[in-house]
């Protein structure tokens, strides 16, 4: 399965790059090689947007999951609120699912340029908020770009209501994926450099 709206352009891709080689071949290239390499790079590129665009069915973990695949790069706390952020790298799957149970109340752009994901100051990067009503209380999903990754793409909007583990947006080529949960109700689970799935994963627990 791919990530809604890709398969046309996977098709589109495919296509194209099928008949870039064809013409190569066709047009009498004299070194066959060159045909051969022709459709082995178009072949690689089109296996490479398929597994990039790929969006495998999951079933909901326990507690609060994951937003993102990839590896913890942090677990902070920032006054009322616990930040756990994830650095999708590009092989990860890079559509976004929601932590939890909740109600979309608002969705909001935000931030400037594209600082590498690591670096301190890249929470002021272009970003795309989702302010969460949950059962736990508010909770906020950060889709933050970074060097390459600078598409940010929603399947959600303000007032809609979803389950946990459902699909709400995914960046293109990786980057981070910020959770913040309220201290009050909930304690992460997770530490720096764990690898987690969205939708699966559990990070955080909620607590009394």
């Amino acid at each position: 399965m791919f990530a809604p709206g890709a398969g046309r352009p996977l098709v589109a891709i495919g296509v194209i790059l099928l008949l870039v080689a064809g013409l190569v071949v066709v047009g009498g290239v004299p070194d066959p090689y060159a045909a051969i390499a022709a459709l082995a790079v178009a072949a690689v590129l089109w296996t490479f947007f398929a597994a990039f665009f790929r969006d495998p069915e999951r079933s909901p973990g326990a507690g609060i999951v994951s937003a993102a695949d990839g590896r913890v790069r942090a677990v902070d706390r920032e006054g009322d609120r616990w930040r756990v952020s994830v650095f999708m790298n590009v092989t990860d799957v890079h559509v976004n699912r929601l932590p939890l149970d909740a109600r979309v109340d608002a969705v909001g752009d935000a931030g400037s340029g594209y600082r590498a994901a690591y670096r301190p100051d890249a929470d002021r990067n272009v970003q795309r908020s989702y302010r969460l009503a949950t059962a736990l209380g508010p909770v906020e999903v950060v889709q933050m770009t970074g060097v390459v990754a600078r598409r940010l793409v929603s399947f959600v909007r303000p007032g809609s209501e979803r389950k946990k583990g459902d699909r709400f947006g995914m960046i293109v080529l990786g980057s981070r994926v910020d959770v913040l949960l309220p201290a009050g109700t909930t304690a992460p689970s997770v530490r720096v450099g764990d690898r987690v799935r969205a939708g699966e994963s559990t990070i955080a627990r909620e607590v009394s």
